[in-house]
């Protein structure tokens, strides 16, 4: 039976993830590690501060996990959250997991922890790739419903390896923050079918983004995330060379990308073939048409 990794919660998607029972949290709600700022403004509080932390087993090995409940001011990142995200990474250069797992489901940083929250995903960047540094890979996970926007964005892409669902959103700024500041012409938050076709794991799938494609499927999740863990480059840390190179990549996807166009113009321009009918595809169909795709793990 298919069990949805959206509609799970974050504990949920750690305990279905990892070998039964391997779950070890570590600042559970009842140590109420909580933020200091929400109370003062009058703002409901989570005794975990909307995320969850710990250690487990995945396919016997040792891996370090941390998820978002995104039903928690929308997986917003705060001073404590962040601290605990942070906390976990750097905890794995002494401890050696086989990999961090960063199940991701966040709008960004918390409009009322602004300066703080901001600090704290600058602190998370730094201490993926002190992870990825010292040969610990990780690997994020983006399948929820709020999607994987803002700073938790650019932590996302900090990582060695990303696995998105077919549902799953993938951005920096959010549509309704585009439509905001640039206007309904820029970008139409209210139409859904132009949100997938730009945020969307198709889309990220098809031009590098994201790394492997699966369905909405918490077993889909566990395989790929096992894939990845297992892999003999799953962890690569970053040098000048592998920046030049993405670079040129980005270079190269803003030249192919026609001006006014959407998503499936540029699909048409990397050589996928009949771009149109991708939005009705499943992930297995669209694994298949990704130049390259071949040579990608897959779930």
């Amino acid at each position: 039976m298919n069990i949805s990794f959206a509609e799970c919660t974050a504990r949920e998607r750690v305990a279905l993830l990892l070998d039964q029972g391997s779950f070890e949290e570590w600042l559970p709600p009842a140590a109420r590690v909580m933020s200091p700022h929400l109370a003062q403004l009058g703002v409901p509080s989570a005794f975990d501060d909307g995320i969850a932390i710990g250690q487990g087993r995945l396919n016997a090995k040792r891996v370090f996990i941390a998820a978002q409940e995104g039903e928690f001011m929308g997986g917003g990142v705060g001073e404590v959250h962040g601290a605990k995200l942070t906390g976990l990474l750097q905890r794995a250069l002494r401890d050696r997991p086989a990999a961090v797992l960063l199940l991701a489901e966040s709008g960004g940083v918390r409009l009322h922890e602004a300066n703080a929250g901001l600090i704290a995903v600058s602190e998370v960047m730094r201490a993926v790739l002190d992870a990825r540094d010292a040969g610990i890979p990780v690997i994020v996970l983006i399948g929820g419903a709020n999607g994987c926007f803002g700073g938790m964005g650019i932590v996302a892409r900090c990582a060695d390896h990303i696995v998105m669902s077919d549902i799953a959103r993938l951005s920096m700024s959010g549509p309704e923050v585009i439509e905001a500041s640039h206007g309904v012409e820029e970008f139409d938050s209210r139409d859904r079918a132009l949100v997938w076709r730009t945020t969307g794991g198709k889309h990220r799938y098809l031009t590098g983004d994201c790394d492997v494609l699966v369905d909405d499927d918490v077993a889909a999740f566990r395989a790929a995330a096992a894939a990845a863990v297992d892999a003999a480059d799953a962890s690569h840390p970053v040098s000048l060379a592998s920046l030049e190179q993405e670079h040129a990549q980005l270079v190269q996807r803003l030249a192919q990308a026609p001006a006014g166009s959407d998503a499936i113009a540029l699909w048409q321009r990397i050589g996928v073939h009949d771009a149109g009918r991708i939005p009705d595809l499943n992930a297995d169909a669209v694994r298949a048409l990704r130049p390259g795709a071949a040579a990608a793990i897959t779930g």
